[in-house]
């Protein structure tokens, strides 16, 4: 019976150098590593972006009006999203109360930099 594809060459297989094998892996290591973390392959392909302009905080506003207001749209959120805890059940309501606790320990962590930054008299 005539056979249509030769053998396959005698070849001896070549000895796994572990040294070679070890830079290769270095090699695609420090690829794959500039390729998602170099930040100057990044800055020259991402665009600019400019923010919007619509609303704005005058710069000349000081840092405690600022953590004020931002206390007070934390708890004015955080009550907000207990009301309508309220209103739902089953797991959007734990859903809501999670959202609601964090958004409370952001307001802690905001009067705990208001006090800091303006101790009580």
């Amino acid at each position: 019976m005539f056979k249509v594809t030769p053998n396959p060459p005698d070849t001896e297989p070549a000895p796994h150098n572990s040294a070679n094998e070890a830079q290769r892996m270095k090699e695609a290591a420090d690829r794959a590593i500039d390729y998602y973390l170099d930040p100057t392959l990044k800055k020259a392909c991402d665009p600019v972006r400019k923010p919007s302009t619509i609303f704005l905080i005058d710069p000349k506003v000081d840092n405690e009006t600022l953590l004020v207001h931002a206390c007070e749209s934390l708890a004015s959120a955080s009550i907000m999203a207990s009301d309508l805890a309220g209103f739902i059940d089953g797991p959007q309501r734990s859903s809501l109360l999670g959202i609601a606790q964090v958004i409370m320990l952001g307001e802690l962590a905001v009067n705990r930099v208001l006090h800091n930054l303006v101790p009580p008299a």
